[in-house]
């Protein structure tokens, strides 16, 4: 497993985590042993926007002895007072889940409590107006929430609550048919989701994963808007090349699939290249570098995304980017022109001559 650091809270944080939207469906035992295995395999992230109340003894009975060395995300807002999952903006009704919340997880603290479910600017009004934004902010006071989240699937809103929250995690909905404008929760323009990932990135806020697959969609070629299917890998490795992600937070209901998402660090580059992606190309992306490092190997050793990724991250105004861009060994100042690159872009992207401008423009 490898590790991602929260750079607002320090945390560090496994790149693979789990969500727990249909854990419950595989029965307790098998439920139990999946999260074990989890951890034994290094994640220490765990979604709890649970589809069921269920999941919460699961979670306490698997986890509770290595409380402390894991990260839970709770979400206020969620409420599972009938059993499954429900959406709630009344203040005591957030209250009594959280309680009950804790109780069956066996912990009497929050690593991450999250503004929940956000996706409409009146959502936020009516969050504060009811008063339960001032109460994650109480039990931040009294240590029980020990750092401040967000959950939305919408661009304007996000900007507009970071703007006025001070947030730690944002959990966003995250994979290439979203960003493609393809899915039920594709939310945003191709270039205003962008954008989120870059504020993110400069502004130091880890984002955490939702929907890495589509709701399983991204899996079937019969139902992919790329006419063919991606695996598990490719949406993982997609997700985790996204500027400002720490954390993917696929579902696992068993020991069997945990055990596919662990053997994501023994694939080989092409069995998580996702350039396919490219066969449903929207007009906004055309020539626009999304770091799929297609285009590798460049004879001179350069690492054309990455150096893609910090050049628009420093347009963003990330100062740190630029940075972490001169310390690299090789940089764009290498490229030779040879076109290596150019001829296997997928999006068309003229890279020997984005070297010359990033050069121009980074020195």
């Amino acid at each position: 497993m490898k590790y991602r650091t929260n750079r607002k809270t320090g945390d560090r944080i496994s790149e693979i985590g789990i969500g727990s939207s249909y854990m419950y469906e595989a029965g307790k035992e098998e439920a139990v042993k999946a999260l074990r295995r989890a951890y034994e395999g290094g994640i220490n992230y765990y979604d709890l926007a649970a589809g069921h109340g269920d999941c919460f003894p699961i979670y306490g009975e698997a986890l509770s002895d290595v409380r402390e060395k894991i990260f839970y995300q709770i979400h206020f807002g969620a409420d599972y007072t009938q059993g499954d999952y429900g959406w709630s903006l009344d203040l005591d009704t957030v209250r009594r889940s959280v309680e009950w919340m804790l109780k069956q997880l066996r912990t009497d603290y929050i690593d991450y409590g999250f503004i929940h479910c956000q996706d409409e600017i009146s959502d936020w009004e009516t969050y504060k107006k009811n008063g339960i934004y001032d109460y994650i902010l109480e039990l931040k006071e009294k240590g029980v929430v020990r750092h401040i989240g967000l959950s939305s699937h919408t661009p304007k809103v996000i900007n507009r609550i970071l703007d006025e929250a001070d947030v730690d995690m944002l959990m966003f909905s995250v994979n290439p048919g979203y960003d493609f404008g393809e899915g039920e929760y594709a939310y945003g323009e191709v270039e205003e989701r962008r954008k989120i990932y870059e504020r993110c990135e400069k502004d130091g806020i880890g984002i955490s994963c939702m929907k890495p697959f589509s709701g399983g969609q991204l899996l079937d070629a019969s139902v992919s808007p790329f006419k063919q299917a991606l695996s598990v890998h490719q949406c993982l490795k997609y997700i985790l090349d996204k500027p400002g992600v720490l954390v993917a937070l696929p579902g696992a209901k068993s020991v069997k699939e945990v055990e596919e998402l662990l053997t994501y660090y023994d694939k080989s580059e092409e069995e998580l290249d996702y350039s396919i992606i490219s066969s449903f190309e929207p007009i906004a992306m055309s020539g626009k570098c999304v770091y799929c490092n297609h285009c590798k190997p460049c004879p001179m050793g350069i690492d054309i995304g990455l150096v893609n990724k910090y050049y628009d991250l420093t347009l963003a105004g990330d100062e740190m980017a630029k940075d972490h861009y001169r310390k690299l060994e090789i940089n764009a100042s290498a490229c030779i022109g040879c076109g290596h690159c150019d001829s296997r872009c997928p999006f068309n992207v003229k890279q020997s001559e984005k070297m010359k401008e990033i050069v121009s423009f980074m020195g």
